[in-house]
């Protein structure tokens, strides 16, 4: 097909120019010059320009609950806070518009204590009848959305919010719920003021929103930009931020630009202050960033790693677990990331990115062993004919489809190497908008997503059938008797009230998917940010999103 050409012309043209700048770009950029206030005083003041990706008409929303698009969330939380924030050091919980909480020894009741003090940015206060109309709304919204607004995943089991007083709220559950509390730490959950509730969904989403962050949402225009202004008199930070008080920002300018090369140039040239892209950096953009005395920062996105999921149904070769065994000795993780992204590119181990708590690694199992691929394979049959490239069974091909969208990368990469091995990959590529009925047709052996949570319980949404998005691909991923023990290990997981249990549960739960072959991870999804050298506090959340609250501009 046309586009399958100019798509893979395009990757490996990019792949070309990744290998030619490897050795003197990677490694030394993420060390450029770095902040210039750098140990002094803060100075208030100055307006920051951010440049994004740009938006599109499916995720043309700024409101926390409906919202999943990164860049968006990122804005959320320098304008809406939470009743917890999450340390993206150790994965602690600490209070935040929440004083403290206490959780029911059966695990089914929340109860939190609010902070003294707090306001919206319209003036009303946070008290308790605030934060029932937030998780009201939030119920209707789930109601109504049948589940896919994207808050929905958060809130799984809530029955209801009572008021117990001005200054406490008691969430109840049909059933134990462990991932909650780290719920209200995230963006999704952020609050909004009872006037702002009192917009339709679809007027939420265009903005109109007064939240209790250290900024106020001035406008967001779809597919133009965001603007936020610093919020006079802000005094309840949390207590990971070291910015008690106002913001040192004016005002902070979000432009969308649609080029990764542009939006990189406009950075050294000074015309943006912080460029975020989608997907990382490229090695010439991360040695172009560093010799224009810009500094880059880059963490892993919590959640979800970059993976593949496999069609099992019957017919399909993947049906056969032997040749899901075979492709994780096909393929080499290692090379993968570093190839295309740098050679200090983390290297993936396992469903979940490194920053989710319980992490537990299963690179052992990862392991490059092309000897041994072709061993399993050989064993269920697929052989290589004298002079054939790719191997066969009774008259067969060894072919699998990949389903790819038109930005993805690294799919040339996984091509070649699986030909190694003797098996075809072949590439159909398809719009967001063509995915979801390709998927739901079977017509694919391999197909990729993500879901970004500090949470291991996110991944419930993509393999869980009765609460997956796509319900098609979790039915697809996995054969009946797995997607059992998976969701068995996931509902143990959430309804643990012992730490420990949870742990081991999660730590079960990885094993299974790579020993069933049900998720075949890629890449860490790392989240890069290159800084104009004057920008100083730069700082990730949990959710490896930007608080802006410390940042500063060095005049």
């Amino acid at each position: 097909m046309p586009s399958t050409t100019r798509f893979r012309r395009r990757a490996a043209t990019a792949l070309a120019a990744a290998l030619t700048l490897l050795a003197a770009a990677c490694g030394g950029s993420d060390q450029a010059s770095g902040p210039t206030g750098e140990g002094k005083d803060p100075v208030p003041g100055g307006t920051l320009r951010l440049a994004f990706f740009p938006d599109n008409a499916a995720f043309a929303c700024i409101d926390p609950f409906q919202t999943y698009w990164i860049e968006h969330r990122t804005l959320i939380r320098n304008f809406a806070a939470s009743l917890t924030d999450q340390n993206p050091d150790t994965g602690e919980i600490v209070p935040w518009l929440a004083s403290g909480w206490q959780i029911g020894p059966d695990g089914r009741d929340y109860t939190f204590t609010l902070r003294d003090g707090v306001t919206f940015a319209d003036g009303a206060p946070l008290d308790a009848a605030a934060v029932k109309a937030n998780f009201d709304a939030f119920l209707d919204l789930a109601s109504a959305s049948g589940g896919t607004a994207y808050g929905a995943s958060y809130i799984q089991g809530l029955q209801g919010a009572d008021v117990i007083d001005a200054k406490t709220v008691r969430f109840r559950f049909a059933q134990p719920n462990s991932s909650f509390l780290q719920a209200t730490s995230t963006t999704n959950l952020a609050l909004l003021s009872p006037a702002s509730l009192q917009r339709t969904p679809q007027q939420r989403c265009l903005g109109g929103l007064a939240g209790a962050g250290p900024f106020t949402l001035d406008n967001y225009t779809p597919g133009q930009g965001v603007t936020l202004s610093r919020r006079p008199g802000y005094r309840w930070p949390s207590p990971l931020d070291k910015n008690t008080g106002d913001a040192y920002l004016d005002k902070i300018q979000v432009s969308y630009v649609a080029e990764d090369s542009v939006r990189t140039g406009n950075l050294v040239s000074g015309q943006i202050d912080i460029a975020w892209p989608r997907n990382p950096f490229t090695v010439e953009d991360r040695a172009l960033i560093a010799r224009s005395g810009a500094y880059l920062r880059s963490r892993s996105l919590p959640g979800v790693s970059y993976t593949l999921y496999p069609n099992v149904a019957d017919g399909r070769p993947l049906a056969d677990g032997q040749v899901r065994q075979a492709l994780y000795h096909a393929l080499d993780v290692n090379s993968l990331g570093a190839t295309v992204f740098g050679s200090d590119y983390p290297t993936v181990g396992g469903a979940f990115d490194s920053t989710t708590p319980y992490y537990a690694s299963q690179r052992a199992k990862l392991n490059h062993d092309p000897a041994e691929a072709g061993r399993i394979l050989d064993t269920a049959g697929w052989r290589l004919a004298p002079g054939e490239q790719y191997r066969s069974k009774d008259g067969k091909r060894l072919t699998l489809t990949l389903i790819v969208e038109p930005s993805s990368v690294g799919a040339e990469l996984f091509q070649d190497q699986l030909r190694k091995a003797g098996v075809e990959v072949r590439l159909k590529v398809v719009t967001q908008a063509e995915r979801a009925g390709v998927i739901a047709s079977g017509q694919y052996d391999l197909v990729g997503t993500y879901f970004t949570r500090a949470d291991p319980g996110a991944l419930q949404y993509i393999l869980v059938e009765s609460l997956a998005n796509s319900k098609a691909l979790a039915r697809n991923a996995q054969q009946p008797e797995t997607a059992a023990r998976v969701a068995e290990l996931f509902t143990r997981a959430v309804r643990a009230t012992d730490p420990a249990q949870r742990q081991d549960a999660y730590a079960r739960l990885q094993n299974t998917l790579i020993d069933e072959g049900v998720t075949f991870p890629l890449f860490e999804r790392v989240q890069y940010a290159g800084i104009r050298n004057q920008v100083n506090g730069f700082r990730f959340t949990s959710e490896s999103f930007l608080d802006l609250h410390g940042v500063w501009i060095q005049p």
